[in-house]
C-alpha cells in the first residue's frame, strides 16, 4: 500500500527537508519515527526540497507498508514521538503509483518580511528597516510571469535537467504589520525564491530598476540577480495536486 504524509515544520533547527549525511533532516526524523513503529526500514520521498532553515506550512511525502494502516492511530504516535518543531497533519492511502513529487501540479512559497522590529516573529520573519516601492515590486513581479527560463536565480552548481519553470503568480501584499511576497510555480530551482525576493526588493529600494529585470533573466548569470534573502522568512505554503492522486 502506498501512503501520503501531509505535515509541516519549523525548519530552523534542520538542515533543510533532505536526508544527507553529517546534518539534521526533517526527513531523517521522520524515517525514523516510521521505521520504529511499522519495525521496517521505511524511506519517505518528499514533495520538493526545502533549504536549511526554510519552513514548510504544507508538504506531502509517500511511502510504502507491506500492510493496511490505522492511518489515525499512527498519526498520533508520529505526533507523539516527533520533536515539537514537526507535526503530522494527516495520513491516507493513495493509488500505488502516486508519486508526492512528480504528481504535483504545483507549489506556492510565502516570503515574510518586518519592517517594524518584533521580538515575536523575529525568528521566522526578514527584518528589513528600509523604505521600499511596492508599487515597483509588484510590477517587476509580473514581469517574471513572462518567462520560463530562471537560471539566473538558480543556485550555482545544481544538477538540474531544466532551468524552465511556470510561474503562475507572484505578487506582493500588506498583511498586518508584515510584508508578504507570494509565488506559485509548477516547480523552483534551488535558492530560486530567496534570489526572486533579493531582486526584488533591490528594485524596491531603487537600487535596481523594473526595466534591469529583463536584461537580469535573459542574462541567464547568478551573479547579475540580487542577494538572496535569509532563510527564515520562508515557507512553502501548499502543494496541489490531481484528485486522482490522493483520493
Amino acid at each position: 500500500m502506498r501512503y501520503f504524509l501531509e505535515l509541516a515544520y519549523l525548519g530552523t533547527a534542520y538542515h533543510g527537508w533532505q536526508r544527507q549525511p553529517n546534518a539534521l533532516s526533517v526527513q531523517e526524523k521522520i524515517e525514523e519515527v516510521l521505521t520504529r513503529l511499522l519495525q521496517v526500514n521505511v524511506e519517505i520521498v518528499g514533495a520538493g526540497r526545502t533549504d536549511a532553515g526554510v519552513h514548510a506550512k504544507q508538504l506531502f511525502a509517500h511511502f510504502d507498508a507491506e500492510e493496511i494502516l490505522n492511518t489515525e492511530e499512527i498519526r498520533f504516535k508520529m505526533n507523539s514521538m516527533l520533536p515539537k518543531d514537526i507535526a503530522i497533519i494527516d495520513i491516507f492511502e493513495v493509488r500505488p503509483d502516486a508519486h508526492a513529487r512528480f504528481d504535483a501540479l504545483s507549489r506556492s512559497y510565502e516570503y515574510q518580511i518586518i519592517q517594524h522590529k518584533n521580538p515575536f516573529v523575529m525568528d521566522q520573519t526578514f527584518y528589513l528597516k528600509k523604505e521600499l516601492n511596492i508599487a515597483k515590486m509588484n510590477e517587476a513581479a509580473e514581469i517574471l510571469n513572462t518567462y520560463t527560463n530562471f537560471k539566473c536565480f538558480s543556485k550555482s552548481r545544481t544538477d538540474v535537467k531544466t532551468y524552465n519553470c511556470k510561474i503562475k503568480s507572484a505578487v506582493w501584499k500588506k498583511s498586518g504589520d508584515m510584508l508578504v511576497f507570494h509565488i506559485t510555480a509548477d516547480r523552483f530551482l534551488r535558492n530560486m525564491v530567496r534570489a526572486i525576493v533579493g531582486t526584488l526588493l533591490e528594485i524596491g529600494q531603487g537600487k535596481s530598476s523594473v526595466d534591469n529585470l529583463h536584461q537580469i533573466i535573459k542574462s541567464e548569470d547568478r551573479g547579475r540577480a540580487g542577494t538572496s534573502v535569509p532563510a527564515q522568512g520562508l515557507f512553502l505554503t501548499e502543494i496541489k495536486y490531481p484528485k486522482i492522486a490522493v483520493a
